[in-house]
């Protein structure tokens, strides 16, 4: 079933987005223009999405940010008393 009728964009091909990562409409519009024409379907890609649509929120949420972080190659947060 299509969600974006402006751009040709399916159901699937939003899911297919959201496996690789795109989590917010915002990504799904970067990713493939659905969302950026008339905005109807950006409640639609919202309601796709959903919680457990993205893969990194669900294992940030679970306490496994450090090792994203680290495959990512990001410099750990410092803590402020540490800063200080």
């Amino acid at each position: 079933m299509y969600v974006c009728s402006c751009f040709g964009i399916t159901e699937q091909q939003v899911r297919e987005h959201a496996d690789t990562g795109a989590c917010t409409p915002r990504q799904i519009a970067s990713a493939c223009k659905a969302g950026t024409d008339c905005g109807n379907c950006v409640r639609r890609i919202q309601a796709l999405l959903g919680r457990g649509a993205c893969p990194r929120r669900e294992l940030i949420e679970n306490g496994a940010s450090e090792r994203l972080d680290a495959a990512a190659g990001a410099v750990e947060p410092v803590a402020l008393s540490e800063a200080a």
